[in-house]
């Protein structure tokens, strides 16, 4: 039977953890291990994970890349998960993860979904998403999920605020099967409706074709942060 660990990165997103960790704890599988890596250190995130029984661990700074590599380090399960605060999970997850580790995938990431009723700008987005990953990376709101063996023999995540999956996914692509699930995953839509649909997707692209033309992560990050209106952690949405 395959142990899973999850990995949680968390900023000042109480609310949205507090909901995640109670959809992992009605779900019909449970994982083995649920890590909680806080940028905050804040009690209250503390509180919310003793309530369900997940490991708190605290980050000298909220860099996601960073958190995420700190909760694989401390992880002992045979598969890693890496989920963000703000999503909404299918009951059959990690049943559908097993078995794409049975059939001899290493890892793999989940169908992107919007969580909200439909707009029509989603209906387009969602699709051209998936198109970009059968091509391209997929991001850390897909829901993630790697033999913990694999994710260290190819580096992990960078430590980065953005991007910070790039290296991971291409290295594990290097070495096996790192495949799309048809299993949804429902991500929070709040950026695209505080900024515009159109003009969240166009600032988001613009980083990551920057991105792709040698601008450091760094220096990618600090225009994000400064870009937005709200202060939630740094880090770039799909499209």
């Amino acid at each position: 039977m395959l142990k899973f660990s999850i990995i949680i990165p968390c900023y000042r997103d109480e609310e949205k953890l507090l909901c995640l960790l109670g959809q992992l704890h009605n779900m019909p599988d449970k994982a083995w291990e649920i890590i909680v890596v806080d940028g905050a250190g804040s009690e209250s995130c503390r509180r919310i994970c003793n309530l369900f029984q997940a490991r708190w661990l605290t980050a000298d700074q909220p860099c996601r890349g960073q958190q995420l590599l700190a909760g694989a380090l401390a992880a002992q399960g045979d598969v890693l998960w890496f989920l963000h605060a703000d999503v909404r999970l299918s009951l059959t997850s990690l049943a559908a993860m097993t078995q794409a580790i049975h059939n001899g995938a290493i890892g793999g990431f989940f169908k992107f979904r919007f969580d909200t009723l439909q707009h029509w700008p989603a209906v387009i987005l969602e699709p051209a998403i998936m198109l970009r990953c059968c091509f391209g990376v997929p991001y850390g709101d897909q829901g993630l999920f790697i033999l913990r063996e694999c994710y260290h023999a190819v580096g992990g995540h960078a430590p980065w605020s953005l991007f910070e999956e790039v290296p991971l996914v291409q290295g594990a692509r290097q070495i096996g099967r790192f495949i799309g699930l048809r299993e949804s995953i429902f991500v929070n839509p709040r950026r695209w409706q505080q900024d515009g649909w159109w003009r969240r997707t166009w600032h988001n692209r613009m980083l990551a074709l920057r991105f792709a033309c040698g601008v450091a992560p760094q220096t990618l990050a600090a225009r994000y942060q400064a870009g937005k209106a709200s202060p939630e952690h740094p880090h770039i949405k799909h499209l």
